[in-house]
């Protein structure tokens, strides 16, 4: 039967240490990664006092003067790291909509500790031209003080969250429980707090407070307020469920092409509330991008191709995929057909709507 809801899951049958039950916990998450895309966790080793800890100082920061925000820029639109200002974007622009600017602003921090080390000392995988800006050193404020520590921690807490995921998808698709370990050693990952304040003026047609959009990484693991809808198969946009010590994954674009489309990276939004309502109050969203490495080569996976199932993507470097995505989105620029046609950005609604769920 076809997943049309996001549905609820119980993950603690995977740190049980009973097989059975892992298999029977990976053929359900299957199912959903193949109708759906989006899925509410609970069962999960995240503690939820560090996810109120870091609402409360992300909350804090977000309090601040802009002049004090300021003060820690984003200091390229394809450099994540720092202070991204209201309406600096539009998250339709990666998928070749043109829209007014999103409601939101954000703070980006990427890998902390021995990543930025070894970018700083110059280390060859970490500094070569091909790394970019992905490990760079992260941009932290003045204050509050306390939001460093707290980030890093939550930080470094949802990147083995990542590792456990990835494991129990190789066990969904077949796959030894370590295979996508090679991929994702050194990976860079990004987190990313989005803030949503209280709407003073009713948007523009077009405008939502995050447009319509996939996500460009391996998988994204959020805490959320409510406001943020997905769509199914009928093309319905559906309401994620917000429920109290639970998180939310969705599946990204490169293991939708890593797959063969056997998966599907769902498209999603935040929408704006009404003007005049009790839910029209301030936002935040905890968002973990779980990238791989950068110069990982995104390829159809043994266990996702078959003779009657070739693959449907020509390889290509992670890296180039999440750069030129994300340099959309902050450039406001719409796609050409070339290049639409290997990002996959022309046609995610047909292949969401036609994607054989049988493999």
């Amino acid at each position: 039967m076809t997943t049309l809801t996001v549905p609820v899951i119980d993950l603690s049958p995977f740190y049980s240490g009973d097989e059975q039950a892992k298999r029977k916990l990976a053929e359900a998450i299957d199912e959903v990664l193949q109708d759906i895309g989006f899925l509410v966790v609970s069962g999960h080793p995240i503690d939820p006092e560090l996810i109120k800890k870091t609402y409360d100082v992300c909350y804090e920061f977000f309090g601040l003067p802009e002049s004090e925000k300021m003060k820690i820029l984003q200091p390229h639109d394809y450099t994540v790291r720092g202070y991204s200002p209201l309406m600096s974007e539009g998250l339709s622009y990666s998928i070749g909509k043109k829209t007014p600017p999103d409601m939101k602003e954000s703070l980006w921090a990427g890998p902390p500790g021995e990543p930025e080390a070894k970018y700083l000392m110059g280390d060859p995988y970490h500094s070569c031209e091909l790394a970019g800006t992905h490990f760079l050193p992260n941009l932290w404020p003045e204050k509050p003080r306390e939001l460093r520590p707290i980030l890093e921690e939550h930080f470094r807490t949802m990147r083995e969250f990542g590792f456990d995921l990835h494991r129990l998808f190789c066990i969904a698709l077949g796959l030894p429980e370590d295979y996508f370990y090679k991929f994702i050693d050194k990976p860079f990952t990004s987190f990313r707090a989005v803030h949503y304040p209280k709407l003073e003026r009713e948007p523009e047609p077009g405008q939502e407070r995050a447009g319509e959009h996939s996500d460009y990484d391996n998988l994204t693991i959020c805490t959320v307020d409510p406001g943020l809808q997905c769509r199914n198969r009928n093309g319905d946009w559906v309401d994620i469920p917000v429920i109290e010590d639970t998180l939310v994954i969705n599946l990204g674009d490169l293991l939708m092409r890593w797959t063969n489309d056997r998966w599907v990276s769902t498209r999603h939004r935040v929408i704006n509330p009404p003007l005049e309502s009790d839910s029209n109050h301030r936002r935040l969203s905890l968002i973990h991008f779980v990238q791989c490495n950068y110069d990982a080569v995104i390829e159809c996976l043994p266990t996702c191709q078959s003779v009657d199932h070739p693959p449907k993507y020509p390889p290509i470097v992670a890296t180039e995929y999440i750069i030129e995505k994300y340099t959309k989105q902050t450039r406001f620029e719409q796609w050409s057909e070339e290049n639409a046609e290997l990002y996959g950005t022309a046609d995610t609604e047909s292949r969401f709507e036609q994607t054989d769920s049988t493999h």
